[in-house]
């Protein structure tokens, strides 16, 4: 039981350091937000405002400005604590370096992803997407933006140690990021044609249940390989 207490207790202190630590920064929380909302407003005016063209493209658009702003803040994940000392005290720690990866990428995930998921009826709107496409569209980014961070987290872990690794992660993340993207917009759209989209979450559940198991553990040896 004191175990385990600890374990939550390292988990809690990892967690609340990197949010606490976004909350002073305010930029790490608002340029994933304003880089979502602009690609979003920038779409319209290029397309032109034609209700049922934006209708048929909004779940795309969506879901492509969520993917690039996610990617915004994972070049920073874990290369403060790779230069401040903290990761190898982490890698050297007697517990979990698993754990303090999980922790991280949740931290990450309320920073870029929640603000999206809470936003996302005012991005529907501006995209003129029906209301029965909603639902689907709040679900979607509530499974697929923690997945996203997963993923990303791989190819931070990866690039940690190099001067300019933020393309590298780019070219790492992006393939791996189109399953998500494919079952997130044909839930939407199955959505706007009032079929069940259930298949689609259900698919996009079992990636998210999987990547909580198997990714903290490639992200930690990802992490090790760098350091040394």
């Amino acid at each position: 039981m004191q175990v385990n207490h600890s374990y939550w207790q390292l988990f809690k202190a990892v967690y609340s350091k990197d949010v606490t630590l976004a909350f002073r920064q305010r930029a790490e929380i608002v340029n994933p937000l304003l880089f979502f909302l602009i690609v979003i407003t920038l779409f319209p005016l290029a397309i032109g405002p034609e209700p049922g063209l934006l209708a048929r493209m909004a779940p795309g658009i969506i879901w492509v400005a969520a993917l690039l702003s996610t990617m915004l803040g994972l070049d920073k994940l874990f290369r403060d604590d790779y230069h401040d000392g903290s990761l190898e005290q982490m890698i050297a720690s007697p517990y979990p370096l698993s754990l303090c990866v999980l922790a991280k990428v949740f931290a990450h995930w309320t920073i870029t992803g929640l603000p999206m998921v809470l936003m996302a009826p005012m991005f529907a709107l501006l995209m003129n997407l029906e209301s029965q496409a909603l639902g689907a569209t709040i679900l979607t980014l509530l499974i697929g933006t923690p997945l996203l961070s997963f993923i990303g987290a791989i190819g931070a872990g990866l690039t940690v140690g190099l001067q300019k690794g933020g393309i590298l992660m780019s070219l790492l993340v992006l393939p791996l990021y189109i399953p998500v993207l494919i079952f997130a917009t044909s839930a939407i759209d199955t959505s706007r044609m009032s079929l069940a989209y259930g298949g689609q979450l259900a698919i996009l559940g079992a990636m998210l249940a999987v990547a909580c198991i198997a990714a903290p553990l490639a992200i930690s040896s990802a992490l090790r390989v760098s350091v040394s």
